[in-house]
């Protein structure tokens, strides 16, 4: 279940992301994540959902039969006028190789493309994080290029390639339709 934050979720989150494996591969979250971080997050996420015209949702992942938020799913840099965005997602370890992202990053695919009408979707994937460029391949993301040295992960300090993917709605709609 993909669903706006509440204040309480600071503390899951906090929970979920306060775990090196999981921050060494994110750009804006530090190692440790602190509880001051979540709740920080967290308000962030409920002022941007207040606003009018909103350019980042961002939604918690709940199992079916819980409240827990195990990870985050969200789409950035809402472009209405270009119709594009970028997608950004992290799950907590216990949660990993289930199957659980790619079913929330689907359908928030599905959300971008079918209620908002965007016309494209873009992904920014570390090099090393092998897991995750594996999961944009899957989910139909055409691989475009190479940033070099493009950022520094706040976990780690160290500076990352970028690996930059595309997925236009019509090339999703088509892969859904076969």
């Amino acid at each position: 279940i993909l669903r706006d934050l509440k204040k309480k979720d600071a503390k899951s989150i906090t929970k979920y992301a306060n775990n090196f494996d999981v921050s060494k591969n994110l750009l804006f979250v530090p190692y440790p994540y602190r509880l001051k971080d979540g709740i920080s997050f967290v308000n962030q996420c409920i002022k941007d959902k207040k606003k009018r015209k909103r350019k980042n949702y961002s939604f918690g992942i709940n199992i079916k039969g819980s409240d827990e938020v195990i990870g985050m799913c969200s789409l950035s840099n809402v472009d209405r006028d270009q119709g594009t965005a970028t997608i950004g997602y992290w799950l907590g370890k216990p949660f990993w190789r289930q199957g659980i992202m790619y079913e929330s990053a689907t359908a928030l695919i599905n959300f971008a493309f079918n209620k908002l009408k965007l016309r494209r979707i873009n992904a920014g994937v570390f090099v090393g994080n092998k897991a995750s460029n594996n999961l944009v391949k899957k989910l139909g993301f055409k691989k475009e290029g190479i940033r070099r040295e493009a950022y520094v992960s706040k976990a780690t300090g160290k500076v990352r390639d970028d690996a930059m993917y595309g997925l236009l709605r019509k090339d999703w709609k088509n892969k859904r339709s076969t």
